[in-house]
């Protein structure tokens, strides 16, 4: 049994512009972790989510396969955040539920619009009415996705099934039982290299958006004390950029897509960067909204909740290919 179990392991691995994490889980249900591993990437290898240095990465990857003894191993992956598109949109009402797959896959680039030729994708229905079936389409570049699954495969992974980094990080909320149906929860990942933003309610996903954001995370250096800044003049000044764009994309959730008939209602902030907890403070102060860092009853740092969220996916195939 002992033998099974081992081979029957799926590891979970996300990759960001600053890092490479990987979790396994021993079990789900409560919730233990076997693995958590971490490997710094230097800049210019990945780029805003896409592969720059495909050889360096490969080298990187092969390094980290050898060192935390995963070779073989079927893995999750998540599609980086700049990459992915979420879009509610409506289908005609005669659409039979087991035939949007194949309708999207018909129309995705036609009728639909996205701004990539050739995309995956997947969906969840949201509801139907008199006039139109709603569901929300979640799409990437086939290119990059592809890039990053053959790239898996180089090393000596087996990539199983892709995954976004809003519905990890919403599983992961949901299944310690901090979601409800009342709130408009806005999701904030705060990382090192990126600033990524989701809104849920009624636990599906209305709205992500990679925002703008100076990171300048090449000027931050981990050390045995914690993080130390490189560059003259103090880090925080980037925090006044970042609510800004927070309150842009707050205003856009309650007047444009809720036409003034909503807001958001709370904001849970996870990440790795260094000045997470000084930004939870200044919302705190600025905003009449409940302000909250996720923390979990987990001892672990909390920058690996994505690629736990990512381990309590189910399932084993691929999104679809447009």
């Amino acid at each position: 049994m002992r033998f099974f179990s081992m081979k029957n392991k799926v590891g979970n691995i996300v990759i960001k512009d600053h890092v490479i994490r990987y979790v396994e889980l021993k079990q789900k249900q409560p919730l233990v972790l076997h693995t958590c591993e971490e490997w710094p990437l230097p800049e210019g290898i990945v780029r805003d989510g896409k592969i720059v240095n495909e050889e360096q990465l490969t080298e990187v990857l092969e390094q980290c396969v050898d060192e935390w003894k995963i070779k073989h191993r079927r893995v999750r992956f998540l599609v980086p955040d700049p990459l992915v598109v979420i879009r509610k949109i409506s289908l005609p009402k005669n659409v039979d539920v087991e035939d949007i797959r194949s309708y999207l896959f018909m129309e995705i680039g036609a009728t639909i619009p996205l701004p990539f030729e050739d995309a995956v994708f997947d969906y969840a229905v949201l509801e139907k009415t008199k006039e139109a079936l709603h569901v929300l389409l979640f799409a990437a570049p086939e290119a990059n996705v592809m890039q990053y699954a053959e790239l898996f495969e180089a090393v000596k992974l087996k990539p199983i099934v892709a995954d976004i980094s809003p519905l990890s990080l919403y599983r992961l909320f949901y299944t310690f039982d901090l979601a409800n149906d009342v709130d408009h929860f806005l999701f904030v990942q705060f990382d090192l290299s990126s600033l990524n933003v989701s809104v849920f309610h009624q636990h599906r996903p209305m709205f992500t958006r990679q925002l703008a954001f100076d990171s300048q995370w090449i000027y931050w250096e981990k050390t045995n004390e914690g993080w130390k800044w490189l560059k003259e003049g103090e880090p925080e000044w980037q925090l006044e950029d970042v609510y800004k764009e927070l309150e842009r994309v707050m205003n856009f959730y309650r007047f444009s897509l809720q036409k003034g008939e909503a807001q958001i209602t709370r904001i849970v902030i996870t990440g790795d960067h260094p000045l997470i907890h000084t930004f939870s403070h200044l919302l705190q102060e600025r905003l009449d909204v409940v302000v909250e860092m996720l923390t979990l009853p987990l001892a672990i740092d909390p920058a690996y909740y994505l690629p736990i969220g990512l381990g309590l996916k189910e399932g084993n195939a691929h999104a679809s290919r447009n």
